[in-house]
């Protein structure tokens, strides 16, 4: 997910539909937590741009996620540690660790990470403009209430990303996995006192029809809809 033209939240394969120049200025990367669909293209992003950037992208993360990447993806066996090229003195990438509730403002924007309920330490975001339009972004999570509590502790949400893995015929499956299904998903919801546009993204193949029909069943009055690959919303 982009913002503006320099902020990514994760850094999945949508990367590969950004060219050099998008990608050159990127300066910040928050991530959600270490699973590879949320994390799979940030080497190749870093790599991409090696020359193009004179400071470092600084990568957001919870400890244990940073701690994922420097064992098992910037550990020389699998991808150069860019946090130490070309120099250690002067890398293209940083870490910053964020642990959740923290807020970090880059020019402006507020974006602080809430506590998820994911099978790995996980964070979603709440984005807000120095004007005050703001979106919400639940990353990966099954059934939580810290999540609903912070968007609900705030007067105002424009924009609401949400992720749906399962239709209900697997809810069994997706509480193992610890994502939302349909069902988990509207008891969730209804928790929300605002009213957003609603948009669900991050769901298995050939289940997002299945999906979106449950939901709709279960909530016809709220406008749900599906998320799209280079959507773009103003805020």
């Amino acid at each position: 997910m982009l913002i503006d033209e320099d902020i990514l939240i994760d850094c999945g394969s949508g990367v590969g539909d950004l060219t050099l120049d998008q990608l050159a200025k990127v300066r910040h990367v928050f991530l959600t937590h270490s699973h590879l669909d949320h994390v799979a293209f940030l080497p190749l992003l870093v790599d991409s741009i090696f020359e193009r950037i004179d400071q470092p992208i600084v990568v957001h993360a919870l400890p244990a996620t940073i701690q994922a990447l420097k064992e098992h993806i910037f550990n020389w066996a699998i991808w150069p540690d860019f946090a130490q090229l070309p120099v250690v003195s002067k890398p293209v990438m940083a870490y910053m660790e964020h642990s959740a509730g923290d807020v970090c403002i880059v020019d402006g924007r507020k974006i602080k990470s809430i506590s998820m309920n994911h099978i790995v330490p996980t964070v979603g975001y709440r984005v807000e403009s120095a004007e005050g339009a703001s979106f919400a972004f639940t990353g990966d999570t099954t059934t939580n209430d810290t999540f609903w509590d912070e968007l609900n502790s705030h007067p105002r949400l424009d924009l609401l990303l949400l992720e749906v893995a399962f239709s209900n015929a697997y809810e069994e499956l997706s509480n193992t996995a610890r994502h939302y299904c349909s069902n988990t998903m509207v008891a969730d919801l209804i928790k929300l006192k605002l009213n957003p546009e609603i948009y669900l993204t991050h769901h298995k193949p050939e289940e997002n029809n299945v999906i979106i029909a449950e939901i709709k069943q279960s909530l016809p009055g709220r406008g749900i809809k599906q998320l799209h690959n280079n959507q773009t919303f103003s805020l």
